[in-house]
């Protein structure tokens, strides 16, 4: 099998030709479009064209509930003109090819569980940093989708009770690039945009960049360490693009053995260690696990 994979995010949407050894060639990205839902056919419809002689359908990684069955995408997201849309049936439409959706997230977790980091865990998940936050469960070798397709959408966990109606404070606002981005802006009085390769790229030299960076990994680290008392995880491993960065994950580390060491349960050593991996698969999780849910929806 060989189909046109694409990963949908706010900010960018990346794609590449898979195959059943799980090869990704012709890889590339463009702009998300942020106007219309045409624009946003017209450009998958753009990329399609080029590849569709061989593969035999599309399949596609997007943010938000999916209801994989019927391909269609609920609730408010990264790409909010997808609102309650029957997305595969327009693309199918656009394309004329066979196209089958799955949540972002969702996908990771299949791709990490099946081939990756998860490969020998029973229970555990993936915490997928962009432009918001994704999630997702594998209990008891099972993964949970929930009963409105919401299970994993981390985004909306609201992480200050004093403050609940603070948007800024949900999980999505604090444990993402966007947190990472505008803190960066915030300590250093800097109103220049920059992307998260950017800001990575001045952590040897730049102070602010350091401790903007310092304060998500222990967002990030408080919100792990939540999840693995909810759910008594062997493993999370952790996705998205600023995943590729090792410093990142060396943080995230250290920020949680800090916040395990201060908790009452850790002053009385009564832990299990939760192990805290990068994505195998790194930035391609998403693509790839698209590619598995086709597999398996073509087997049903």
């Amino acid at each position: 099998m060989k189909l046109m994979v694409f990963d949908c995010g706010g900010t960018e949407i990346k794609y590449g030709v898979v195959e059943n050894g799980l090869n990704i060639t012709d890889a590339g990205f463009f702009p998300t479009p942020t106007d219309c839902f045409d624009s946003f056919l017209n450009r998958i419809n753009e990329i399609y064209r080029k590849h569709k002689d061989e593969v035999e359908g599309i399949a596609m990684a997007i943010p938000g509930p999916v209801d994989v069955a019927n391909g269609i995408v609920h609730g408010n997201n990264a790409m909010p003109y997808k609102h309650d849309s029957q997305v595969a049936a327009r693309i199918a439409e656009k394309c004329g090819c066979p196209v089958v959706l799955d949540n972002d997230a969702k996908a990771a977790i299949l791709a990490e569980h099946r081939f990756g980091a998860l490969k020998d865990c029973h229970n555990a998940a993936v915490f997928v940093i962009g432009t918001q936050v994704g999630g997702g469960f594998i209990i008891n070798d099972q993964i949970v989708r929930g009963s409105t397709f919401n299970a994993g959408e981390f985004s909306f966990v609201n992480t200050e009770a004093s403050d609940y109606a603070n948007d800024d404070k949900i999980l999505g606002n604090r444990c993402s690039t966007s947190f990472l981005l505008k803190r960066y802006a915030e300590i250093s009085g800097n109103s220049e945009k920059i992307n998260g390769r950017e800001l990575f790229a001045r952590l040897p030299y730049d102070d602010n960049a350091a401790e903007a960076l310092d304060e998500l990994a222990l967002n990030i680290a408080i919100q792990l360490y939540n999840l693995y008392w909810l759910l008594d995880l062997e493993a999370v491993a952790v996705g998205g693009g600023i995943s590729r960065q090792p410093i990142l994950i060396e943080k995230i580390r250290e920020k949680y053995r800090e916040v395990e060491k201060n908790s009452y349960q850790g002053r009385h050593n009564c832990l299990t260690p939760l192990q805290i991996l990068p994505c195998k698969f790194r930035n391609n999780a998403n693509l790839i696990g698209a590619f598995i849910t086709y597999q398996d929806q073509a087997k049903n």
